[in-house]
């Protein structure tokens, strides 16, 4: 078997493209001024909370090092705040404050428009069956 160049392999296509789709949520968050990192977070609490720093680190993406600090900088903006975890006191779980909430719900139309030219571009069918491949995949 040949020798694949890396720019058709594919893991080299997924980060690329990862990577396209990360420069364009970025760009299109700029002018509210919202890292994408706060973005992340404040989804994945939108969808459940409380939650505790692992779960946050694993469905946002980020390391617990870094989320660590990106918390504590979303707690001095008065987006989230820690509370203890009534069964375990060494748990800390996270929720979304009011201006937090806020934030989210006038920034939430960035990521479903950033689907929707997705699926546009792939057509539906497609689309569906990209995340199937994918999610297996992830598997």
């Amino acid at each position: 078997m040949a020798a694949v160049r890396m720019k058709d392999q594919l893991a080299y296509l997924i980060a690329s493209l990862n990577r396209q789709f990360e420069a364009d949520l970025t760009e299109r968050l700029r002018p509210g001024g919202v890292p994408i990192e706060y973005f992340r977070i404040l989804e994945v609490l939108d969808a459940r909370e409380p939650r505790a720093m692992g779960e946050i680190a694993a469905e946002a993406l980020i390391e617990v090092p870094t989320l660590t600090k990106i918390i504590d900088r979303m707690t001095t903006e008065g987006l989230v705040y820690r509370a203890p975890d009534p069964n375990d006191r060494r748990r800390v779980f996270i929720l979304t404050t009011r201006d937090g909430k806020a934030l989210f719900k006038r920034l939430r139309g960035v990521s479903s428009a950033q689907e929707r030219r997705i699926v546009e571009v792939l057509e539906s069918d497609k689309a569906a069956e990209l995340k199937s491949m994918l999610r297996e995949l992830l598997q």
